[in-house]
């Protein structure tokens, strides 16, 4: 009696779950829905949108704004850094490349001094993981290299006052939001 109660069991179980089409030689596929999850903050908010709280969908929304606002100066950074290196590159002489240095700063600060005034501090740090994203440089590393160590120590200490680290590094398990922005997006 006790193995007829062990087969009614396995046949019942592979009823729910699926296997009889297997076993019974069905060629209809069996649909199985699982979700198996451990760590909801790990989990992309988009996609789990239906379960989270206010507080954290308005964090994720001010994140996707911060982001659509600030990439696009990301690249240009990165595009025009790539310039300037290709250029500093064929100019042996220092004093012509700190000119050229020089030069490049003062047309991208009327170019865009305006626009970055205006950011909040939010913005600033995800332009600065942006920057490093973009770049493979952080903001401290691209301040040490055209200003100089005195002046980027100087900044450092300014926008510390201010909430901002110019070490501030990208990293994509930390920063998973971001780049499901990005791709979401369309902004690579």
């Amino acid at each position: 009696m006790k193995s007829l109660k062990g087969w009614v069991f396995f046949f019942a179980m592979s009823l729910s779950m699926g296997v009889h089409a297997q076993f019974w030689g069905s060629s209809e596929p069996q649909k199985v829905d699982t979700i198996e999850t451990s760590d909801y903050r790990r989990m992309d908010p988009v996609l789990i949108s239906a379960s989270m709280d206010e507080e954290r969908k308005k964090e994720y929304q001010l994140l996707k704004r911060r982001v659509i606002k600030t990439m696009p100066y990301a690249k240009m950074a990165a595009m025009k850094m790539r310039a300037m290196e290709d250029k500093l590159n064929t100019i042996e002489n220092r004093r012509e490349r700190k000119k050229y240095i020089k030069q490049c700063e003062a047309s991208i600060k009327q170019m865009y001094m305006e626009q970055l005034k205006n950011m909040t501090i939010g913005e600033g740090q995800v332009l600065m993981k942006l920057l490093h994203r973009e770049t493979g440089k952080t903001s401290w590393e691209i301040m040490k290299n055209y200003r100089g160590t005195t002046e980027a120590l100087f900044w450092q200490a300014f926008g510390s006052f201010y909430g901002h680290n110019l070490k501030q590094e990208y990293d994509p398990v930390l920063d998973y939001q971001i780049d499901h922005i990005i791709k979401q997006e369309r902004l690579e």
